[in-house]
């Protein structure tokens, strides 16, 4: 029994022993604290550099061209360009203007027989009020309508016949007084004898104030003829 005992005693204090060397082994070594990070040591302060403005642009030297050297073919075309337009439009006013003037001329050359065309009277006319040139009156006699007329004995000549007529003038412009033509027809028809009457005729002294007869204006006029022969039994007027 005593001999069983001892081996575990023994082993018991081999195992104590143990632990009391793990003890001071892990005495000996203390925790060690974590590090703490060193700060810096601040550098000194630098003084403030002034502030430089931009370098400026590199300035850019133009070719040299010398004097007498040909300009390049696309400014020579530009400039040419430049200088052709005002003559060009130069030269067309010229050409208007002298085709305008020989326009007028012909117009004013031409006026008389113009004016008698009732599609260019008109034109003549604004182009006369402008020039301060004369148009001749507007001729159409077929315009002048006889209104009355009246064939008597004259009361105080002998063999004479008195004749009073009124006509207005339809026409759409003044027309000069017409010829007055008077003729004279027998029972049959037949014309036995005419007679043109000027205005100076008819009118009188009233004939050189006024020279002409205005659109929708009548007039009234008297003559006096000598009687015909017996077979004479109509009259009949004309305006030429």
């Amino acid at each position: 029994m005593s001999e069983s005992i001892e081996p575990i005693v023994a082993a018991n204090v081999d195992a104590i022993a143990d632990i009391a060397a793990i003890e001071a082994l892990f005495a000996d070594v203390q925790p060690t604290q974590p590090s703490q990070p060193t700060e810096a040591a601040p550098e000194p302060a630098q003084p403030a550099q002034p502030t430089q403005p931009p370098p400026p642009p590199p300035k850019v030297t133009p070719p040299l061209v010398r004097r007498g050297a040909p300009a390049p073919s696309f400014a020579r075309a530009r400039s040419g360009l430049r200088a052709a337009m005002p003559a060009r439009w130069q030269s067309i006013a010229a050409i208007g203007g002298l085709a305008v003037l020989l326009a007028v001329q012909l117009l004013l050359a031409q006026r008389d027989a113009l004016a008698a065309d009732a599609r260019w009277r008109p034109t003549i006319g604004a182009l006369c009020g402008m020039l301060r040139c004369s148009v001749p009156a507007w001729r159409e006699p077929d315009a002048f309508t006889m209104l009355s007329r009246d064939v008597r004995p004259h009361p105080t000549a002998a063999g004479t016949l008195q004749i009073d007529a009124s006509f207005r003038n339809d026409a759409r412009w003044s027309q000069a007084w017409p010829r007055l033509v008077v003729s004279l027809s027998d029972i049959d028809g037949r014309v036995l004898g005419t007679r043109a009457f000027t205005p100076n005729e008819y009118l009188g002294d009233a004939a050189g104030t006024q020279p002409s007869l205005a659109p929708g204006q009548t007039a009234a006029i008297s003559l006096a003829v000598v009687e015909p022969a017996p077979g004479v039994v109509a009259f009949s007027f004309e305006f030429r």
